[in-house]
């Protein structure tokens, strides 16, 4: 891959380039819980406390390891049990314990939400004197109570006792369901249990923190206790370097911070490059596999790298040429005899970036008497979508929250699968950057007058800055906690976000690194190649289930080898769009698009033989898609080059995104029989520029 053109072009200091205002008429009003100040920059759209500020803003959301409710000027915290059989998991809320101020425990006041970062948000209840600190993975929920204040502290099980220490700073509460609660404050408090199931306590301002204690267990009190004195109050994530994320927690109190990492922060946490001890005994239960003890006030996670290119990593062997050349003129030739009548923002997108794949595939195999017709193609295609001329649907400004939604969006929540309620946006814009990406690769002279809006597009759900002149806000469908994306927008789900491809989530980050290779733009290539890397390990945690796993019970695991849709509290086995028994379809929206990254997502040759052998009985029943039998074929052409490849010459049909050259392309690129793909390959892109 040769270096880009230099010098690099730096972002932009005009006027960022911003489609078409209009008025949605869908869109919630987020007035109703964010605080003002807030109001005046983008607000986000598929965050982790997204429950929190819709309808009546009284769903629970998850913190790690706690559920938390807020209602009518009351908080309720959860430490869930989860339920699993062979179809799905989920996590159960169950009111443990309720907080609120005593004078105002029948209000029906609403929470403000006065600030929030990556990994925090604060939750106020103004009258009641109360401010909530929610920092993920904090094994405490931390409040402050502003002036002096009597508490109601209630729950749905039986109080057993409420004792205290000597100076009223540290309350042990147990309840009728073995589950024993701490209460640290800052100041004496007198906790009183005054019914079976409520404690109110005298006048108090101070610091408020409560603390399940895992399994009653003494050996963690004692951990408990010692750092029960330094409280986060907000975190984030900061991008330091090319494949390098450090989280920084503001702290206060004295002392060492104690926080939580899931299975994937112990995987990536560098010892080498932050100062913090992992208390490999100090655990909680998640549906995320166990949450460990870390203390330091900074973490420094480090994915494997992953290698961006064009093309395949391999190559191809020249006797293959003749047979994907073959195919890939038949697949120019219908691009212009089956013009899109699609109006869809995401079934357009598949389609442009199809004919894209086209062209990268035809540089491969040398034959590069196809790409006018596909460069005249791509521009016909995708010039409408940036200059407002497409007839049907377009993209446009939302500014009552800030981003890009669909003209059909903007009326109607169910059009182009909710993205005018801000699902899926890294789904759509991705095929769009993909397709914009390898355009400007081919003709630079169109990618430098449709720059502008390219970057619009790319800002909507990739803008990682802070700046409060932004139009768009930070990572709109990343998690900085989870380290993998949401799709399900302003939506109120009782189960949180969620999402169901991981692959197309990979597409979005992986096209936006290659419209940085395009543009000479390395940041865009830094950014967007971590994020994939990311993206790709956390489906590896969460949604490939290997044989053995323990993360989700022996039933669950031993059923199924994919996650079809992963939400914050809940696995199903089911997709959007199709029955548990569809396994096809499973495997086939977690490996959509195929793409020269789609081997570093299976990269483990055993996992991908188990989970085709899993899958492959699925393709008797009748009326399987021949595009789903191509995903699966695709997947056996990794351990068994020749059975799949005969496979795919007798399909008759294709995904719309994919392509009889794509399927060729890719198996005739396989390397070795049954040899995987190492992440970091051999063509890292930072080796081109550092």
């Amino acid at each position: 891959m040769p270096p880009p053109p230099q010098p690099a072009l730096k972002p932009s200091t005009a006027t960022p380039f911003l489609f078409p205002q209009t008025q949605s008429t869908v869109l919630p009003d987020p007035s109703h819980f964010f605080s003002p100040n807030l109001l005046t920059t983008p607000l986000p759209t598929n965050s982790f406390f997204q429950n929190f500020a819709l309808k009546n803003g009284d769903q629970p959301e998850y913190f790690h390891p706690y559920q938390i409710k807020s209602s009518s000027s009351t908080l309720t915290i959860s430490y869930p049990s989860r339920f699993f059989n062979s179809a799905f998991l989920y996590q159960i809320f169950i009111a443990d314990l309720t907080i609120s101020a005593s004078q105002n425990s029948n209000s029906q006041e609403t929470h403000k939400i006065s600030s929030f970062n990556d990994l925090s948000v604060t939750l106020d209840f103004p009258s009641s004197n109360l401010r909530f600190f929610l920092v993920r993975g904090s094994p405490f929920v931390t409040c402050s109570v502003s002036s002096r204040t009597e508490l109601s502290i209630s729950t749905i099980h039986a109080v057993l006792s409420c004792s205290s220490n000597s100076s009223r700073t540290k309350y042990t509460i147990k309840l009728n369901n073995n589950q024993t609660w701490l209460i640290y404050t800052s100041s004496p408090i007198d906790l009183t249990s005054s019914s079976l199931s409520l404690i109110t306590s005298g006048g108090f301002s101070g610091i408020i923190r409560i603390a399940i204690l895992p399994d009653s267990d003494p050996q963690y009190e004692a951990t408990l206790d010692q750092f029960s004195s330094c409280y986060p109050v907000s975190g984030e994530a900061v991008f330091t370097k090319p494949f390098s994320l450090e989280y920084k927690w503001e702290k206060k109190g004295w002392g060492d911070l104690l926080m939580l990492a899931h299975p994937l922060h112990l995987q990536l946490l560098s010892g080498d490059d932050c100062d913090v001890t992992i208390l490999e005994d100090f655990k909680f239960k998640s549906i995320d596999g166990d949450l460990v003890g870390v203390v330091g006030h900074s973490w420094v996670l480090k994915p494997d790298p992953v290698s961006v290119t064009w093309h395949s990593t391999r190559g191809i062997k020249e006797d293959s040429y003749a047979e994907i050349i073959s195919a890939l003129r038949k697949d120019v030739e219908a691009l212009n005899s089956t013009p899109i009548t699609t109006t869809s923002s995401y079934f357009y997108g598949k389609l442009i970036a199809r004919a894209a794949r086209l062209a990268l595939i035809a540089e491969e195999v040398a034959y590069l008497d196809v790409i006018p017709a596909i460069r005249k193609y791509l521009k016909d295609t995708i010039e409408p979508w940036l200059d407002g001329s497409f007839n049907g649907n377009g993209f446009l400004y939302d500014r009552k929250w800030g981003g890009i939604v669909t003209k059909q969006g903007a009326t109607d929540s169910g059009a182009d699968f909710g993205f005018g309620i801000y699902n899926d946006h890294h789904y759509h814009l991705g095929y769009f950057l993909y397709a914009i990406s390898v355009l400007a690769k081919i003709d630079p002279a169109w990618g430098r007058k449709y720059r502008p809006q390219a970057y619009s597009l790319a800002a909507d759900f990739l803008n990682v800055g802070r700046r409060s002149n932004s139009h768009y806000p930070r990572l709109r469908c990343f998690d900085l906690y989870k380290l993998h994306s949401w799709a399900g927008g302003l939506t109120e789900f009782a189960d949180g976000r969620n999402q169901e491809s991981t692959s197309e989530a990979v597409n979005a980050y992986y096209s936006a690194a290659l419209m940085g290779l395009a543009y000479g733009d390395t940041h865009l290539v830094a950014t967007g190649s971590m994020l994939a890397a990311l993206e790709i390990q956390a489906a590896q945690t969460w949604w490939h289930v290997r044989e053995g796993d323990s993360m989700y019970g022996e039933d669950f695991t031993r059923e199924n080898r994919l996650v079809g849709v992963l939400w914050a509290t809940k696995r199903d086995s089911g997709l959007w769009f199709a029955p548990p028994e569809w396994k096809e379809c499973r495997l086939g929206i977690q490996l959509l698009p195929l793409l020269p990254i789609s081997e570093v997502l299976f990269s483990d040759v055993g996992f991908v033989r188990d989970l085709v052998k899993w899958t492959l009985p699925a393709l008797s029943r009748e009326g399987v898609g021949e595009g789903w039998k191509g995903f699966v074929y695709s997947l056996e052409g990794i351990y068994n080059k020749e059975g799949a490849l005969q496979k795919i010459r007798n399909l008759n049909g294709y995904d719309d995104g994919n392509s009889l050259t794509n399927l060729l392309w890719w198996i005739h690129s396989r390397g070795e029989e049954g040899k995987g793909f190492e992440a970091g390959g051999n063509v890292c892109w930072f080796r081109h520029y550092h």
